[in-house]
C-alpha cells in the first residue's frame, strides 16, 4: 500500500544518534518507527523480523559493523539504507562513488531532510532495485580496497586535509575522539581507537595500552617499571607507558630484549 507509512528501524550504538533521527521523524506522518537497536546482531534481528521499508544505519557498531550487517542480511533483501558514520575514510569516498545517501556525524537537520527524501522518492517509484545494486556494488569495492590506510583525511575549521600515516608518532584515545600526535600537530578525528588500530598497518603501529598506539619506528628506548609494565621513549622525547596486556604483542615486532 503506497498510502501506508513507510516503516523505519533505526540501528546505532549512540544514544544521542538515535534520538535526534527520532526527534526528525516525530513529525513526519510518512514515517513509522518500527524499533532500534544499538548493535550489528540485533539490527539483523531486527530487519529480519520487522522488515522495515528504510533502515538508518550506523556503519560503525559493536557486534557487527554496518557492512556486516547488510552481508548477512542478503542484497536481494534489503530494505532502503541511509548510512550514517563518522568514519570519515574508504567508506565515505565509497558512498559518494556508488551514489549511496549517508549522513556523517554529526549530521545536521538540512543534511537528514535530504537523505529522508531521497529514500522515500526511492521507495515510492519501487527503485529498491537500483538501491541494491548500488550498495552491492559498495560491497564488492570494500572487499576489494587496500588493506591499510597510509593517509587520513582531516576535517577541522572548514578545511579538508591530509596526513600520511608515516608522520604519526603515536595516537592518543579521547572518547569517541583520538588524537594524532606528529610532533607538530596534533588533529583530533571523530574514530574510536580501536576502529583506527583496524586501519593501521600493524607491521608499523601497534596497541601499547588501552588508550594508546605508536609508530614502532618512533621508539627509542624501553625502560621496565614496576608490575611487568615498561616506559616507552619515542625519538621526540614523549614518554608513554606499555602495559603488561600489551607487552608480548609489541615484543613479537620489535623482539625480544638480548
Amino acid at each position: 500500500m503506497k498510502n501506508a507509512p513507510i516503516r523505519a528501524l533505526i540501528a546505532d550504538d549512540e544514544a544521542l544518534a538515535r534520538k535526534f533521527i527520532r526527534r526528525m521523524l516525530k513529525d513526519d506522518h510518512d514515517v513509522e518507527i518500527v524499533g532500534e537497536c544499538s548493535n550489528g546482531k540485533e539490527a539483523v534481528a531486527m530487519i529480519r523480523k520487522h522488515n522495515p521499508d528504510v533502515v538508518f544505519l550506523d556503519v560503525q557498531m559493536p557486534e557487527m559493523d554496518g557492512f556486516a550487517v547488510l552481508e548477512s542480511i542478503g542484497i536481494e533483501r534489503l530494505p532502503e539504507i541511509i548510512f550514517a558514520t563518522a568514519y570519515e575514510q574508504y567508506a565515505i569516498r565509497a558512498f559518494e562513488l556508488h551514489a549511496l545517501d549517508y549522513l556523517l556525524k554529526p549530521f545536521d537537520q538540512a543534511r537528514f531532510k535530504d537523505a529522508i527524501k531521497h529514500a522515500k522518492a526511492r521507495f515510492r517509484s519501487e527503485r529498491q532495485n537500483e538501491g541494491r545494486m548500488q550498495i552491492n556494488a559498495l560491497l564488492e569495492s570494500i572487499k576489494n580496497k587496500p588493506q591499510y590506510l597510509d593517509r587520513l583525511v582531516i576535517k577541522a575549521g572548514g578545511r579538508i586535509t591530509f596526513l600520511s600515516t608515516d608522520e604519526i608518532n603515536w595516537i592518543e584515545a579521547d572518547d569517541k575522539y583520538v588524537h594524532l600526535h606528529t610532533g607538530k600537530t596534533s588533529p583530533m578525528v571523530r574514530q574510536t581507537l580501536s576502529a583506527m588500530e583496524t586501519q593501521l598497518d600493524p607491521r608499523k603501529f601497534r596497541r601499547i595500552h588501552r588508550s594508546a598506539i605508536v609508530n614502532v619506528e618512533r621508539i627509542k628506548e624501553l625502560q621496565p617499571l614496576f608490575s611487568g609494565e615498561h616506559s616507552i621513549l619515542l625519538e621526540d622525547g614523549t614518554k608513554l607507558t606499555l602495559s603488561r596486556n600489551h607487552k608480548d604483542k609489541l615484543f613479537e615486532l620489535l623482539g625480544k630484549p638480548l
